[in-house]
């Protein structure tokens, strides 16, 4: 699945090239760094692989969230829907700028359901942002659609799913804008990073400036800049950007080796009747970083978690429902809300009503979701071992559970 797996000396040579001249910020210092721009080759190259007119680069996923919300122009009291499957800092970067988070349930793609969308917009919904999580794409016809009857932006995180298109167009372009993250186990890395891609200059611009503490980089004299808007620092060190450039390079193998070894995983679990998967709007362009499959209820599922962890197999293989980092039922930080800082009324008052309210329809579907992690690492023989043991751990299960069942 990440990039790094595959790092080497096509890594080393670009970062070696930033470390030859000793300077290793992005902006200025045109003599010394003789010609070494990484940050601003990796910004084109992005371009170019994705088919997008802009790109800026951040120093994360989460500061490229924030950067384009704010180019966006979403901020104080507006609403920003999206899913209760995610990873916090999609809702992070929505509070940064003062707006609020609005869950809605998901349905079978892992991402948000397009109905729940539409029961969830009020008077002061500003923008839809859904998240490709896992490797692919959320139902992007419907939600555009809902977007331009509302006249509402769509805003997409797709920092878990680069490489991902969706009818012929990569994730991450479809919307207003979209966010990449670059950091140590993405489908490429900078070991931290990120981007914003968008075809609108209006928006690049003020990402740009954004970014750098309001600089507008008109100029050759980086201190003469004139600062049209505040800004933050949320740029990318040439050091990150070096690591990134090589690993674009790669990214059409890395998407390679991914689909080959999902595509063999997944025949392998397709022998076992009870076993479903993940629904996929687009299975062209699917990235293939996880294979997500469903078993029949919640308690085969945690018997089968269990079970594989018994056998010391349970590594790489998540189960969302209890993980604290990507899903509703266990952020209780942002449901008390529980914050450094003074949060506006509004937020506070929005997210305590997530404590009552229910996830029900999300529930039924995380809770027998098992997401298998795809490593670019794996030979044939490799993959035929792990997919065995993990058949043997899942059959153990059901016929516990069907014996069980005959029994009563």
């Amino acid at each position: 699945m990440p990039g790094f797996e595959l790092f080497g000396e096509e890594e080393r040579k670009e970062v070696n090239d930033v470390l030859s001249t000793g300077i290793l910020m992005r902006y200025g210092f045109e003599g010394p760094r003789k010609g070494i721009w990484k940050s601003r080759e990796l910004e084109e190259a992005i371009c170019s692989q994705f088919g997008c007119k802009y790109a800026q680069l951040t120093s994360s996923g989460t500061s490229a969230l924030t950067t384009a919300l704010c180019a966006l122009g979403i901020g104080s009291g507006d609403e920003v829907i999206m899913p209760s499957f995610t990873f916090v800092a999609s809702f992070e970067g929505v509070l940064s700028v003062g707006a609020i988070p609005v869950l809605v349930d998901i349905d079978e793609t892992l991402t948000m359901n397009p109905e729940a969308v539409r029961q969830a917009i009020s008077s002061r919904t500003k923008a839809v942002m859904p998240v490709h999580m896992c490797g692919s794409m959320a139902d992007l016809d419907s939600l555009l659609e809902i977007c331009k009857e509302n006249k509402l932006i769509l805003m997409e995180d797709a920092c878990q799913s680069i490489g991902a298109s969706y009818k012929g167009r990569y994730l991450g372009t479809i919307g207003h804008a979209g966010a990449f993250s670059f950091d140590f186990v993405k489908t490429i890395t900078c070991a931290e990073g990120g981007a914003i891609l968008t075809n609108d200059h209006d928006i690049y611009s003020k990402s740009d400036g954004f970014s750098d503490h309001g600089h507008d980089h008109k100029g050759v004299d980086r201190g003469a800049d004139l600062h049209p808007f505040i800004g933050y620092n949320f740029r990318i060190s040439e050091l990150h950007a070096a690591v990134g450039l090589a690993q674009i390079r790669k990214l059409d193998k890395f998407l390679s080796i991914q689909k080959k070894n999902h595509r063999h995983l997944k025949k392998l679990l397709a022998q076992v009747p009870e076993i479903s998967f993940r629904s996929i709007p687009d299975p062209e362009g699917d990235s293939c970083t996880f294979l997500s499959w469903f078993l029949p209820t919640e308690a085969i599922t945690r018997a089968v978690v269990s079970e594989m962890k018994e056998q010391n197999i349970l590594a790489g293989n998540f189960y969302w429902y209890d993980n604290n980092w990507h899903y509703i039922r266990k952020w209780d930080h942002l449901k008390q809300p529980s914050t450094l800082n003074l949060l506006h009324e509004d937020q506070r008052t929005a997210l305590q009503k997530l404590q009552q309210k229910s996830f029900a329809n999300s529930d039924k579907i995380m809770s027998r979701c098992i997401s298998t992690a795809i490593n670019l690492s794996w030979n044939e023989e490799q993959i035929e071992e792990k997919g065995k043991k993990m058949l043997t751990a899942i059959r153990k299960v059901l016929h516990q559970a069907s014996t069980l069942q005959a029994s009563i």
